[in-house]
């Protein structure tokens, strides 16, 4: 082992996905708030730790001095899609940024491997900004379904305890679990339209909800308090009869007396 400052050297590594985070997540809000539905459900990242780095230099027979181009998942970023034709998707995005270059990829979805691993893996080359200059790093991109994530989050942990050396019904056990998580992906695509038709139909009524409430505190300040609290009232009274309909005609009611206050407020 070399004398190396692991610190310093993780240092660009930890920037990177830190940096990849925010901007997967950014995309994710641009997305909804251009489309009203984003196919990233949610982003982590995370660095190996330094015993993983070398239990796997040495399994790949990578000298040390070649860690950085040998091991290319020493920062890793994965996506979480609600259904499999996101995760196309989403790799189509990356593969159009400008900000990071890819090395190559593979698909574990179409040819997924003999223990039923399904993931997308995507390795960029990543240009980090540091104190001595830039320094492309390599980072390993995982898209795949919560399904996907769940299993495989599951085999690894029974990896790590049997040390790659699973026993063979434990093996079959894992295979089968891997199938039902496919048929389950493959069964939410069916009834797709109406889950996300189910999500944007919730979001539309929490939005409007939220509108209410703040349009009604704005009343407040506005020192309409007999008016404020006679809004209150009647929505409560909905939301108890969960009258959706009526809502929304009282958020344009609450909207238009909001107008009328700022108005009356500027003159």
């Amino acid at each position: 082992m070399d004398g190396r400052d692991w610190s310093l050297f993780l240092q660009p590594y930890e920037q990177a996905v830190e940096e990849m985070k925010v901007k997967f997540k950014t995309l994710r809000t641009e997305l909804k708030a251009r489309e009203s539905y984003a196919p990233i459900e949610f982003v982590t990242g995370r660095v190996k730790r330094i015993s993983s780095i070398l239990e796997k230099a040495k399994r790949l027979n990578v000298p040390m001095e070649q860690i950085s181009s040998g091991i290319e998942d020493i920062a890793g970023i994965r996506i979480m899609c609600q259904f499999v034709d996101d995760i196309h998707q989403v790799a189509s995005l990356i593969r159009a940024r400008k900000d990071m270059k890819i090395v190559y990829e593979k698909d574990y979805i179409t040819n997924y491997k003999d223990s039923g691993y399904r993931s997308y893996h995507m390795i960029v080359d990543y240009p980090v900004q540091t104190a001595l200059g830039l320094n492309h790093v390599l980072a390993e991109v995982q898209v795949r379904t919560l399904a996907m994530n769940f299993w495989a989050t599951i085999e690894h942990s029974l990896n790590y305890k049997y040390k790659e050396s699973l026993p063979e019904d434990v093996r079959e056990r894992l295979k089968k679990a891997a199938e039902a998580a496919a048929l389950l992906d493959m069964e939410m695509s069916n009834i797709r339209q109406e889950i996300l038709d189910a999500q944007i139909g919730f979001e539309k009524k929490s939005n409007i909800v939220s509108s209410v409430l703040s349009d009604i505190q704005e009343l407040y300040f506005f020192h309409r308090i007999r008016e404020a609290a006679q809004f209150q009232l009647r929505f409560n009274e909905l939301w108890e009869h969960e009258d959706a309909y009526a809502i929304r005609q009282l958020a344009e009611e609450i909207g238009q007396a909001l107008q009328r206050a700022k108005k009356q407020s500027s003159v």
